[in-house]
């Protein structure tokens, strides 16, 4: 299949905001809204960030994101509260393309930082964030948003990691694999590694008991980790966060 040729442009339309609640509806299999129309236009209108991934061809959404004015550790920032592309177009560098746009917009109004949240067990977007966008990890929030009930996450716990994305870092066409920060690739006094399932989402359907186990496990060492002062230095290919002493 040809990558759709898309562009990431900002919204302000009530259609536009229609479309937007839709993409992300049928994106997290929900049949009510993930943001409200009221909200998506409150936060535009105010100036915050709100945005859709457009297929050229077919002048349809396939993507859309929101995010709103926050602060890191002191300093402006743009948090990202959802982001969401359609499965027909997954795969395709849409999901760098809209962060970058969001890293682009951040960076024209003075943000320093981008924040998000995702779920740690979800291999991945870890990759995606860490390995590819080169973002850090900043804090690990254990059942964030409560109990939560769209397709994609009901039945589990809605732990995230925080996670910080510097807007003048500079930007890698390719990825990092964490093992390429060991000497050898390999687990030593000084790293060490956590797992993560092959696909979380398929795993809660076909065994919530192996999932609580996992959530379980990955909350304590990552939680330990990071109360030690430890950091996530990346992660690998094949699934493993790298915890370590930040250079």
């Amino acid at each position: 299949m040809t990558p759709p040729r898309v562009e990431v442009r900002l919204l302000s339309t009530r259609d536009d905001f229609l479309a937007h609640d839709d993409v992300l509806q049928r994106v997290w299999g929900m049949s009510t809204p993930l943001v409200t129309l009221e909200m998506l236009t409150a936060i535009a209108h105010s100036g915050g960030y709100v945005a859709g991934a457009f297929d050229l061809e077919t002048a349809t959404m396939v993507g859309a994101s929101v995010g709103f004015l926050a602060d890191h550790h002191g300093h402006r920032a743009l948090h990202s509260h959802v982001t969401g592309v359609l499965p027909e177009v997954r795969h395709a560098g849409l999901g760098r393309s809209m962060k970058l746009h969001q890293r682009a917009w951040a960076a024209e109004h003075g943000l320093a930082w981008i924040t998000w949240t995702f779920d740690p067990l979800v291999r991945r977007n870890a990759w995606f964030n860490l390995a590819i966008l080169g973002a850090d990890v900043d804090a690990y929030l254990p059942s964030f948003y409560g109990t939560m009930t769209d397709a994609i996450n009901v039945g589990d716990e809605s732990d995230r990691l925080l996670t910080a994305w510097n807007v003048h870092a500079p930007v890698t066409d390719q990825p990092r694999d964490g093992r390429e920060l060991t000497s050898d690739g390999r687990a030593s006094d000084a790293v060490t590694f956590v797992p993560t399932p092959s696909d979380i989402v398929e795993l809660r359907r076909t065994d919530p008991a192996a999932v609580a186990r996992w959530r379980a496990d990955t909350r304590m060492a990552l939680t330990t980790a990071l109360d030690a002062g430890k950091s996530v230095l990346g992660f690998t290919r094949d699934g493993h966060y790298v915890i370590g002493s930040a250079p």
